[in-house]
């Protein structure tokens, strides 16, 4: 099993931080170019399905379910489901006075037809994105909440 947990501080209003990071649409924007295509299929109360594909022409559908008044976000690999078992992710967000801490959690196995990279591998890609992807959202929110900032 894999299990990995990343945390950024990003200097913005809890509002702003939860908001645009939960903004499937933008996610092409928000993960650099990890995706090239994000797309929402349904928004249903709290709960959105989406599907996301990648620069390698593959594509896989999620759901998210977001608990702002909690300050968290869930989320499970839906279809295909391979080269993965499972995959889930939580979002938490926590308000240290000078930011919010956004952290995220993920917890996979992989399926065992999947040969071409270890569960460890595999763990190293997910810290290493998810410490590169932090980046752009901290930079992308902040720049958001300075020219939001700026107009009021």
């Amino acid at each position: 099993m894999g299990h990995t947990v990343n945390s950024i501080v990003i200097n913005a209003p809890y509002e702003l931080v939860f908001d645009i990071s939960n903004h499937i649409e933008r996610w092409t924007e928000l993960f650099g170019k990890e995706y090239v295509k994000a797309e929402v299929l349904e928004r249903k109360g709290n709960a959105i399905t989406f599907r996301l594909h990648d620069k390698d022409g593959k594509s896989w559908v999620s759901k998210r379910w977001l608990y702002k008044d909690l300050k968290f976000a869930y989320a499970s690999r839906w279809e295909p489901m391979f080269p993965f078992k499972y995959m889930k992710i939580v979002w938490l967000y926590h308000d240290t006075g000078d930011g919010i801490l956004m952290t995220w959690i993920q917890d996979f196995e992989m399926d065992p037809g999947f040969t071409k990279f270890t569960a460890e591998q595999i763990e190293g890609f997910v810290n290493e994105h998810s410490q590169h992807n932090m980046k752009i959202f901290k930079k992308v929110i902040e720049q958001e909440s300075v020219l939001s900032t700026a107009k009021k």
